[in-house]
Formats: structure tokens, C-alpha cells, sequence
């Protein structure tokens, strides 16, 4: 270590700076032995930060369900979750979030979200074939909120656009919480054949390591730090830490690391992302169990005479790390030149635990790579949490402390028209949803995302799905309820939910009642995965969405975003949203609730926020749900659709759309009209069905134990609930399609 005394020594003071502790900083001290040089600070100070080492999660992350009969890889042994689809192919998925980003830089920061997941799948060796996001965003009426909304869904567009894979689904949703911190999730998925996986892993003493894509700059240094702390006014100061993408690079990088997946050259891969090369060569070797030997100064970059430990921190994009089996060097060479892309060989895999980093000959950092990856040495924290006063509050709201309005027509367009129900088409029609010829929802409206397997008979289903208001409401059944209704819109489109992925965007985890929402989310999330037999491949955890209003902390609402995916085994079952034909008889499968807690009726048109949520029982959702399969699999429904956002209301308006029908209804006497029309009680599924097959309709749900009601029937064009006219459902679709265009343009 001669070398490394002529090195600047850290100091505490540059610990903190980076998001370590003082307690933190001792303990690398007691690591290495002495005191850090500020390149191995850095170093730690990434591989440490909450968004690289989940220390402060990892303790409640375990609990979650990780094994299914369908999964090929447990959670965090690899860059994405992979499961068994059948025919001898495998799916590899995963949701990531890129929020800090979004909200300094939102078209980049978005963009490079984007070309991030779709790089954790195409490591592995899986071509992606579908993405889908979650977004969160302010008030409408603000400027930032329409500034941010049309540079997040423009960088989503023109990134994935130009790379060439369809956006088969996602949600948007507006609210006040999310005025500074704007959430970003974004969810891709890939195929392979079963067996092809390529590891993130480096073994082999000798065997070279390479630097291969886009040339390094000094976009997103210390970006995973960033990505660890709060949005604050002084957060300006780290737009560098917003990477900068290039789809078509990626484009490139795709195809030549697919062709040489294919050859038998690659030891193991990996993607940089957060903390750049410092994350991907220690994560490898912790994984592989050797060490590694990296000459900086050997990294193409961008910019001339860079620091060495701007190198290791850059999360310039479009780059990957791949060790090489010594002899085979020629054929990566070959491969990366033919796709014309930078390929530097710029280290050796060596024995021990040791990264050394050396620049210009002088060793510049030496780091022992397992005690500084996730699950290894890095720090593990048990949080304090306590219930907030609200949560026992809240539910002593009562639905009789709000006036029934007489005019249900006016509410039923207010409703249709607000921004978290209208029609996102605004959004979606920036993005390409067609190219590849493998979505097929896209004229066929379903539940879920609906993705084909050529050559199969069988096809994909995926949905992302959060209702963030039932979540802060009551974080364990809000969260239950969001894998529930993930799992029901799989089912819903003929499909069989799998296993899920997870985006966990919560507050600051040193806040114990952020902490406590964290928990119960975490609770509510296993028990619902374990009722659906839906492990949990992996996924990301985003804490730090708050900011300061007024002095105080202003965390956004617990988002547990559920990215689901499903296998529809026979493409005869793919099931439509959409009313076939006028005279269909309408059923509602499921039980509405006198309830109207955490529904956008009451957050929106009386303002009130604070109530808990309708009553959730797991059991009757699994039973629902397996009744809609059997309707779908005995052929006797012509479309099903999930109540859920806006209500029955809404469900029946969006079942309507598609071919210009409408709907005459009749309410229960068993519930207030506007709890019926527009509560969002959970477990329910409206189905049409054909006159003539009502008989064998009714036969199978005789079977069943699900309760069931008959609502109505199917109309030519006009909407009549208990013999009152609402209008023609033409008025209804004007609305629904316009209004969120016009308020983002007003």
C-alpha cells in the first residue's frame, strides 16, 4: 500500500457529504483497517447508499415469498427475475424507478429509466418485448406538473420508440403529495430460451475483463447518492448526477450482446447502472467469489483527463461489464466492432476477494468486494416505526357524514372526466404500442397488457397496478389489495398470474411513521403473493420521495407499484373489456360494499381525504378470481373487466367505448346509489353475456360460491340506471377522451 499513501486521505466530513454516517464511516475504517482514500470512499459511499445496498429494507424484504414452481431465479441472485413460461422458453421481468432523475431532468431522466430495465433484461440474454409504466405527478393545474408530464412521457416515448420495443400498458395518477417528488417506474420484459441465461457473475483467474457500448462520461456521478436523499432546493446542484441516453446506441449494444450470448466466450455480464462500473465490478466478484484488477485509465471516455474515481462513479449509459474466458478475446472483439461499439479490455479477474483499481500504473483503490455488496457486508438496519395518529382516525370515517348528491349524472361526469380516471391516451399516444407486431391488446382492449408468443399458442400477460390513496389509507390491505388487483387483471384477460416485481417508493426511512407504512406495505405484499402463489423475482426500493413544504417533511403517499406477469395458456382464452353486442346481459361477479372510503368520488368531488379503505377480504378475492376463470375457460362470457378506479361507473363506461354500446342498470337496495355507481369496493368483476348463453353461464357459477348479481344489459348507445336516463355514451367518451389533453394544454 505504499502507493496509496501518497493519496488523499477521506474525512468524516466527505463521508457525510456522500450520505454516509459517522458510525458508517468508522466501520470502513475497520474494514480496510486504516482510512480510506477518497477514491475508496466514493466507492463505498455508492455501494452503500440506500439505493445500491437497500440497508435499510433488506431486513423486510426477505420476508416476502421468493419460491414458486415456476421460478428459475430467486430474488437478487440476478439483474432481473426469470420464470418458467413453457415451450422450452423463459420470461425475464423487472420494474426499476428512476424518480430523483425525473423530477430535475424529466425527458433524460425518464429516458434513461427506460433504457435501464430494458438493459437489466437483455444482460441476461432475454430480447425485450414489452414495456409498461407507473407514473405519479402533481397537481394537474400546476406548470411544474404539466412541465414534468410532458418530459417524462416524451423521454419514455422517443427512447423506447426508437428502440423499437411496444409500451403495452400503464397507469398515471395526479395528486398533491407528488408536486416535488414525481414517481417513474418503469417495467420491461424480455424472452429466452430456458437455459440461455447469461450470469452476473466473474470467475476464472486470468480471464479478461471488458468495458463494452458507450464511452464513460461524467453524467450521473454519484447518482445512486443522489437517488438516497431528499429532493431539497439545492437539488439543481446535482443535475449531473442525471444520466444522459442514447436509444439508438442501445439499440446496438442490444443486438451485440445477444450475439454474444450465443457464443460460448462470456463468463458473466453485467449492466451498469447505479454507481457505474464501482457496482458492477464488485457485485461481480462478490457473486463469483474472486477478485478483480481494473486499469482505469484504460476505459474509453468521453472527456479528456477524468479523474479515476469519476470514472468508477459515472452511470453514463448504454455500457456493460463482461468477463471473458482467456483465448476468446477475439470473439467479443469482433462481435462489437461488426455492431461498431466501443470494446476496451480493461482488467484481469483475479484470486481473493480484492477489487484494485489502478490508474496511470498507481493503485488508486482497493476495496474487498464482499463487504461491500448487498447481502454481504454492507450495513443492515433494523428502523423504528410507529403508527401515525391518522391510520386509527381514519377509520372512523362513515359513509352517512356524506350527503348523497341528487344530481348523480353531473357526478358521473365529473368522475369521468377527472385526470385519474379519464383516458391517458394524451400519454399513450406518444408512445409506440405496435412495433414488433407482439402487443395484442392493442385493438383488442383487455385488462392487462397482452403479448404474443410466436410459435406458441400461449401469450403473456402483465399489468402494473398501485392505488397509492388505499396504500396510505391502510398500508397493509392497501398494498394486499394492489397485488389482488394486479392478479385480477391478469385473470380478467384469460391469464394465470405467475410471479411479481415490485417498485417500493416510500418516504424517508429515518421517519418512523414512513417506516411504519413501509412495514405494513412489505406484510400486506406477502400475505397477498402467497395467497396467488405470485413469488417476488426482485424488484426496487426508492426511498426519499419527500420533500419540504412549510418546514415539515412531506413524504409522497406509499407506492408499492406491483408489476405482474401472467401466461395465458391457450390465446383462445384472451378475454376482452369490451361489450360484444346490444341485448348482452350484464353480470357483476363479486359484492358491492355500502362503501366509499379512499374512492376518487369521495377524495375528488367532496374533497374529503381522510378514510380508511372498503373491506378487503382475501379469501373471496382468490375465489373471484378463480371464477372468472372458469367462466372464461367453460366460453360462456363474452368480456370481463375489473371494477376498480371510479367505480362500477366506470367499469360499465369502459366497457362500453369500444364499440359505441351503452348500458341500462339497475342499483342494489342494499347499498346508497353512489356507493354502487361509484365506490371501489374490491373483488368484483362486471361480464356480459349472450342471451342464449346465460343458461350455461348460470350453470357454472351455480358451482361457484362467488355471489353474483344480474345489473342489466347491454344498450345501443345510451346509459339508463334505474330507469333514468345519464345521457348517450358518445358524451361520455368526448369526455373521457379530451379531458386529461385539456387541462394538460390549458
Amino acid at each position: 500500500m505504499s502507493s496509496q499513501a501518497t493519496l488523499t486521505l477521506a474525512t468524516l466530513e466527505q463521508a457525510q457529504e456522500m450520505g454516509l454516517r459517522p458510525e458508517e464511516f468508522n466501520k470502513i475504517k475497520d474494514i480496510l483497517g486504516r482510512t480510506p482514500n477518497f477514491t475508496e470512499l466514493s466507492v463505498f459511499g455508492v455501494m452503500w447508499s440506500e439505493h445500491c445496498s437497500y440497508k435499510n429494507s433488506i431486513v423486510w424484504l426477505k420476508t416476502l415469498p421468493k419460491e414458486g414452481p415456476h421460478m428459475l431465479v430467486e430474488a437478487g441472485q440476478e439483474n432481473a427475475g426469470l420464470v418458467d413460461i413453457g415451450d422450452g422458453l423463459a420470461c425475464c421481468f423487472k420494474i426499476e424507478s428512476h424518480n430523483h432523475p425525473s423530477a430535475l431532468e424529466p425527458y433524460q431522466g425518464a429516458a434513461t429509466g427506460v433504457g435501464g430495465i430494458n438493459r437489466d433484461i437483455f444482460t441476461m440474454g432475454a430480447r425485450p418485448v414489452a414495456q409498461l409504466n407507473s407514473l405519479r405527478f402533481g397537481n394537474i393545474n400546476l406548470e411544474k406538473t404539466k412541465w414534468l408530464v410532458k418530459g417524462v412521457t416524451k423521454g419514455i416515448g422517443d427512447y423506447g420508440n426508437a428502440f423499437g420495443i411496444p409500451i403495452v400498458g400503464g397507469e398515471v395518477f395526479f395528486d398533491d403529495c407528488y408536486n416535488t417528488n414525481p414517481l417513474v417506474n418503469a417495467f420491461s420484459a424480455g424472452i429466452m430460451k430456458k437455459g440461455n441465461m447469461i450470469s452476473a457473475t466473474s470467475s476464472g483467474v486470468g480471464n479478461p475483463v471488458f468495458i463494452v457500448g458507450s464511452r464513460t462520461g461524467k453524467d450521473g456521478i454519484h447518482g445512486a447518492s443522489f437517488a438516497s436523499k431528499d429532493i431539497s432546493e439545492d437539488s439543481v446542484n446535482d443535475l449531473p448526477a442525471v444520466q444522459v441516453g442514447d436509444p439508438f446506441q442501445e439499440k446496438l449494444l442490444l443486438e451485440a450482446t445477444l450475439e454474444l450470448g450465443m457464443t460460448d466466450a462470456v463468463v458473466g455480464m453485467q449492466d451498469m447502472g447505479a454507481a457505474g462500473i464501482t457496482c458492477s465490478s464488485n457485485e461481480m466478484s462478490a457473486a463469483g467469489e474472486h477478485g478483480m484488477d481494473l486499469w482505469l485509465d484504460k476505459v474509453p471516455t468521453r472527456q479528456a483527463g477524468m479523474k479515476d474515481w469519476e470514472i468508477l462513479l459515472s452511470e453514463s449509459q448504454e455500457r456493460m461489464l463482461v468477463v471473458v474466458h482467456k483465448g476468446k478475446e477475439d470473439i467479443v472483439n469482433a462481435i462489437f466492432d461488426k455492431w461498431d461499439l466501443s470494446c476496451e479490455e480493461i482488467g484481469v479477474v483475479t484470486k481473493g476477494d480484492r477489487v484494485r483499481y489502478f490508474m496511470h500504473g498507481e493503485l488508486v483503490g482497493d476495496v474487498p468486494c464482499h463487504d461491500l455488496v448487498l447481502g454481504g457486508g454492507a450495513p443492515v438496519y433494523n428502523r423504528e416505526w410507529s403508527e401515525p395518529a391518522y391510520h386509527q382516525e381514519w377509520k372512523n370515517f362513515n359513509i352517512d357524514s356524506i350527503e348523497q348528491p341528487i344530481d348523480l349524472v353531473a357526478v358521473a361526469k365529473f368522475i369521468t372526466g377527472h385526470e385519474n380516471i379519464a383516458s391517458k391516451r394524451w400519454v399513450y399516444e406518444q408512445y409506440d404500442s405496435m412495433v414488433g407486431t407482439i402487443n395484442m391488446s392493442t385493438n383488442y382492449p383487455t385488462d392487462a397488457g397482452i403479448v404474443n408468443l410466436k410459435e406458441t399458442n400461449k401469450a403473456l400477460a402483465m399489468t402494473v397496478d398501485c392505488n397509492a390513496r388505499m396504500v396510505n389509507a391502510d398500508p397493509e390491505e392497501g398494498c394486499a389489495m394492489a397485488v389482488a388487483e394486479s392478479a385480477r387483471n391478469i385473470v380478467c384477460s384469460g391469464g394465470i398470474p405467475l410471479a411479481i416485481t415490485n417498485c417500493l417508493n416510500f418516504g424517508n426511512p429515518y421517519n418512523p411513521e414512513v417506516y411504519w407504512q413501509f412495514v405494513g406495505a412489505v406484510k400486506g405484499m406477502s400475505k397477498a403473493c402467497k395467497k396467488f402463489s405470485t413469488p417476488v423475482t426482485g424488484g426496487n426500493v426508492s426511498f426519499y420521495n419527500q420533500s419540504a413544504a412549510d418546514g415539515v417533511e412531506v413524504p409522497v403517499f406509499p407506492t408499492p407499484t406491483i408489476g405482474m406477469l401472467g401466461i395465458i395458456e391457450n390465446k383462445k382464452h384472451i378475454t376482452s373489456l369490451a361489450f360484444k353486442g346490444k341485448s348482452d346481459l350484464i353480470y357483476m361477479i363479486g359484492k358491492s360494499q355500502n362503501d366509499i372510503s379512499s374512492s376518487e368520488y369521495l377524495a375528488s368531488y367532496h374533497g374529503v381525504k381522510e378514510s380508511s379503505v372498503p373491506k378487503f377480504d382475501l379469501d373471496a378475492e382468490y375465489d373471484a378470481q378463480q371464477t372468472i376463470t372458469k367462466l372464461i375457460r367453460a366460453g360462456v362470457i363474452e368480456s370481463a373487466h375489473d371494477v376498480a378506479d371510479g367505480g362500477l361507473f366506470i367499469s360499465l363506461l369502459e366497457s362500453s367505448f369500444t364499440n359505441d354500446l351503452g348500458f341500462e342498470i339497475v342499483s342494489s337496495s342494499e347499498v346508497r346509489e353512489d356507493a354502487f355507481l361509484f365506490g371501489e369496493a374490491p373483488s368484483r368483476v362486471v361480464v356480459s353475456v349472450t342471451e342464449t348463453g346465460e343458461d350455461a353461464f348460470l350453470d357454472v357459477l351455480n358451482d361457484c360460491k362467488t355471489p353474483f348479481i344480474l345489473l342489466g344489459h347491454v344498450t345501443k348507445g345510451r346509459i339508463a340506471i334505474d330507469n333514468k336516463d345519464f345521457g348517450k355514451i358518445d358524451e361520455y367518451k368526448e369526455i373521457y377522451n379530451n379531458s386529461l389533453a385539456g387541462k394538460l394544454n390549458k
